[in-house]
Formats: C-alpha cells, sequence, structure tokens
C-alpha cells in the first residue's frame, strides 16, 4: 500500500469511529432516560392508586361506623381500585388492601357505633395500617434506577 494513503485511510477511520460513538453515545442515554420516565412514572401510578383505595376506604370505613347502610358504588370503587393494584402491585400490596375492604364489609354487618364506644375500639381503628406498611415495604424494594 502506498504510505500516502495511510494518513488519509486513518483520517476516515478516526472519523467514521468519532460518529459511530456519537450514535452509540446518545442511543445509550435515550435509553437510559427513557427507562428513568417509565421507572418514575410506574411509581407515580402506583402512588395515585395508592393515594385513592386510602381516601376511599378511609372514608368507607367512618361510614360504616355510623351506618348499617352500605353504599354499593362506592364499594364497587373501593373494589375497583384493588383490581388495579393486582396489576401493578404486588400480592402483599393486594392481600393487604383485599383485608382492608373485608374490614369494611364486616364494619357495615355490625353494629353502629357511638362516639363514647371510641376507647373500647380504638385498636382496631386503623384498618388501613397493614396496607400502608405493605405499600412502604413494597414502595422501597422497587430498586431505583
Amino acid at each position: 500500500m502506498n504510505s500516502i494513503y495511510i494518513p488519509a485511510v486513518a483520517a476516515f477511520g478516526g472519523s467514521a469511529f468519532g460518529a459511530i460513538s456519537t450514535i452509540v453515545t446518545g442511543w445509550v442515554t435515550r435509553r437510559r432516560r427513557l427507562g428513568e420516565r417509565h421507572y418514575a412514572r410506574s411509581i407515580s401510578k402506583r402512588e395515585r392508586i395508592y393515594r385513592s383505595f386510602i381516601e376511599e376506604a378511609s372514608r368507607l370505613y367512618a361510614d360504616a361506623l355510623v351506618s348499617d347502610k352500605s353504599e354499593i358504588p362506592q364499594l364497587v370503587n373501593l373494589y375497583a381500585l384493588i383490581g388495579r393494584m393486582r396489576i401493578l402491585s404486588s400480592d402483599q400490596v393486594v392481600q393487604a388492601a383485599e383485608r382492608a375492604g373485608r374490614v369494611i364489609i364486616e364494619t357495615y354487618l355490625s353494629p353502629n357505633r357511638e362516639f363514647v364506644d371510641l376507647p373500647e375500639f380504638m385498636e382496631e381503628m386503623d384498618p388501613l395500617r397493614g396496607f400502608g406498611e405493605a405499600c412502604r415495604r413494597e414502595l422501597h424494594s422497587i430498586p431505583s434506577r
């Protein structure tokens, strides 16, 4: 090979390598950003579902303490949230949500409570404690990106 071509081939090879490395770096960076965005969206979606469940379950539980009439449409909403959790959440979170739902239904079926009865059932007054703990464990166990 003629010695005149060696610098030209080296320059072309360097340019090609630079172009390829720029493309690969851009692709890797884009994939990483998409992964981070997907991760953040997944966490955010779970947090919204958990917040909605806690708000709805708390309202229904408070109503169940003082009323015998169950609010079937709202119970359906509660179980719809549990169904959404089945898609996104761990088994522990779903089981804790189902337990909370059962407690609410059992509370509707039990006699109404009065304010003077409050000290007697203070311990059982937080049917969402297990659910909250399961959610916290799940959110902390998801590896961060």
